[in-house]
């Protein structure tokens, strides 16, 4: 028996199946990317990477790499086919075998919006920090370590004095704010943290459900190393509940900040409650900023939320989702899944544009199953305790409804910031 011929038929039975599955491989990832630039999906939010094409070997490392599938290989070299799904992980840098790969902010046709930090994360604005997302850092644990490092530069300027009510004010309580509380209880400082919203976690809390939230371990001030590598939103969110349980961090929940003005040598922070002075503010709020909202009477009932937690809470009721972006479709269908639930979605608009084809597709299945029902060109121009009014093509209709959920996007804090007097940096595809 020819064993050579044999070892020759195995190796190339080998190699033909491996080139099968890699232009399988190939296949998807080209409809992928043909798929976002069909539906405008192509913009990065944030820092993401950029594949040098003489240096990229097409290996895919940095593809299996990344969490969010947002990389792929097309035509021999990395290129991000999901880019609209990249949050800036960074893991597909230190992945690629031939250093092909860079983080940067911004495209050459969107610049993003930096504020203009120092290694200390202190803006121009002497006393003011930022720490996370804010200044384009959304991986969470780089997030959470400037949170740290923010609060160890701040305490180094923090005597004890009755002048003020805090020695710091930190804005939002996301990864980075979360951190920087801790580091404050840890340094003995007087803090204070204020939130928005009704929860902790920042832009984790957004995350759809079993989104993989965190790829690395983190160092966290009293709790030391955050061992778990790769987790998903749930578990995130219980462990944050738990070290605030276990640490006694004190946050100010539904509290926004809406000022900051620098009184002599310290800072009157004001929000929709009361008004705090601090020696310093740490500003750890996300870029979504404040949601945007209706500005219809009735708008400020309980009924109306700015974000969909547990579509099963919904269960039997009449629901109003307002928004024509991803995020409204996929909470429209998710409700349109519960039993007895009757939901309208609400678009300003003729029609959906920069959506993925995935939602477009089950929007119009549970259209077409009379799931849920859509109604373009509407505006609601009312909101009561068990209806809405919404004009559709120029006629106004009053609906039976228990829950509105405006999914509009987010009002960016950057004038409120300009106003401090906080310089930013535009970046156009630069690091």
């Amino acid at each position: 028996m020819n064993y050579s011929y044999l070892y020759l038929v195995i190796i190339g039975i080998v190699m033909l199946l491996y080139l099968r599955r890699h232009q399988r491989i190939h296949r998807a990832h080209q409809a992928q990317l043909q798929e976002a630039i069909q539906t405008g999906m192509v913009e990065p939010p944030s820092l993401h990477p950029v594949v040098d094409p003489t240096r990229c070997m097409g290996s895919g490392a940095c593809a299996k790499s990344c969490p969010e599938k947002a990389l792929g290989v097309v035509n021999g070299k990395a290129v991000l086919i999901n880019a609209a799904h990249c949050i800036g992980h960074g893991a597909c840098l230190a992945a690629c075998p031939t250093e092909a790969i860079k983080l940067v902010f911004g495209t050459e046709k969107r610049g993003i919006e930096i504020p203009n930090i120092s290694p200390e994360f202190e803006t121009n604005v002497k006393g003011i920090f930022i720490a996370g997302e804010l200044g384009g850092m959304g991986l969470i644990r780089k997030a959470a370590e400037q949170g740290r490092q923010a609060i160890d530069a701040i305490r180094k300027r923090a005597g004890a004095s009755a002048e003020t009510d805090f020695d710091v004010v930190i804005v939002g309580c996301g990864p980075a704010g979360i951190s920087a509380g801790l580091s404050a209880i840890e340094h003995k400082l007087r803090y204070k943290i204020l939130e928005q919203e009704d929860s902790l976690g920042g832009a984790v809390y957004h995350y759809p459900r079993q989104k993989i939230a965190m790829t690395a371990p983190v160092d966290l001030a009293i709790i030391g190393k955050v061992k778990f590598a790769e987790v998903q939103k749930e578990k995130l969110l219980e462990f944050w509940l738990d070290v605030v349980r276990k640490t006694g961090l004190k946050i100010a929940f539904r509290e926004r900040m809406e000022s900051i003005d620098k009184v002599g040598e310290h800072f009157l922070v004001k929000t929709q409650h009361a008004s705090y002075t601090s020696k310093t503010v740490l500003l750890s709020m996300g870029r979504r900023g404040t949601p945007r909202k209706l500005d219809v009477p009735g708008e400020d009932q309980p009924k109306v939320m700015y974000r969909l937690a547990d579509p099963a809470q919904f269960a039997g009721q009449a629901v109003l989702v307002v928004g024509g972006g991803d995020s409204a479709l996929e909470a429209a269908i998710a409700l349109s899944e519960q039993p007895g639930t009757e939901v309208i979605l609400s678009y300003r608009s003729n029609a959906f544009s920069r959506v993925k084809q995935k939602n477009r597709t089950l929007l119009e299945q549970q259209q077409n199953a009379g799931r849920l029902k859509v109604m373009l060109n509407s505006k609601v121009q009312g909101i009561q305790v068990d209806s809405v009014d919404i004009d559709c093509d120029g006629i106004l209709k009053r609906h039976a409804n228990h829950a509105v959920i405006v999914c509009a996007g987010g009002l960016l804090p950057t004038p409120l910031l300009q106003k401090i007097g906080i310089r930013f940096d535009t970046k156009f595809g630069s690091a």
